[in-house]
């Protein structure tokens, strides 16, 4: 059974978020799933984890952060701190509708969220991060100085053909994982592409040993949408067996 759910973020705006529950009953856990940059719930990366959630009885919630998909916003407005929000909100939802078991998968700019949203909240008991960003200052645009300047000049730039406000870049120095690795308490798994060149797989290997409580699976070949051979399945597997072996 699915239903579609509407909540609100700090500022007011309508998010819309999907509630996958199987055979209609409310099931602990809950797995909240979180989508990347411009991308939005129905991620086939999102809608393959629901599937197979639901064979394994487990529940989920799969949300439009800020500015996405069906959820109110500006996009030019997006930053990493708003998507936090969005993440802990769909927390306070879900814990409304009587689930005691929250766990996190976060993909991409959705993994950097869900980094710093587990940093914050006492409420989850597992992470599962795809691809995850672990700071954008590391990024080569970022680090052109000249680059930075005229977006700070103009006050905003373009991302993937869609127009970013200076704040993103302003927010993302201060949204770094590795500042707030420490104090992720919970079973967290990394999976990340040997071949991804949208985000380095060093910032993986990197984080992966300042979180107490991680496991880095490296898949060889993949890039950032784990279109290579056989890398989905093993991407989706290995968070579906994560989540069975910590539920």
């Amino acid at each position: 059974m699915e239903e579609k759910l509407f909540f609100k973020n700090s500022k007011g705006n309508k998010l819309v978020g999907i509630l996958s529950i199987p055979r209609g009953d409310k099931i602990n856990p809950i797995i909240i799933l979180c989508h990347g940059f411009n991308s939005g719930k129905d991620s086939s990366t999102n809608l393959a984890l629901v599937q197979e959630l639901n064979r394994n009885q487990i529940s989920s919630f799969r949300l439009d952060l800020f500015a996405h998909g069906e959820s109110e916003g500006n996009f030019e407005d997006i930053t990493a701190s708003e998507a936090v929000d969005d993440i802990l909100k769909a927390i306070d939802l879900v814990k409304k509708l009587g689930y005691k078991k929250i766990g996190l998968v976060g993909s991409s700019f959705g993994g950097l969220a869900s980094f710093i949203a587990s940093s914050i909240s006492s409420n989850l008991y597992l992470l599962a991060v795809k691809c995850p960003v672990s700071s954008y200052l590391e990024f080569r645009d970022y680090a052109n100085l000249m680059m930075i300047d005229e977006w700070k000049k103009r006050g905003f730039s373009y991302r993937e053909n869609r127009k970013l406000n200076f704040s993103f870049y302003k927010d993302g120095v201060k949204n770094v994982a590795y500042d707030i690795a420490k104090k992720i308490k919970i079973p967290t798994l990394i999976v990340h592409g040997e071949a991804d060149s949208d985000v380095p797989v060093s910032q993986s290997i990197k984080i992966s040993k300042l979180i107490p409580n991680c496991h880095l699976e490296i898949v060889p070949g993949a890039g950032h949408l784990f279109k290579e051979g056989n890398s989905r399945q093993i991407m989706i597997k290995s968070i579906i067996n994560f989540t069975k072996d910590n539920s």
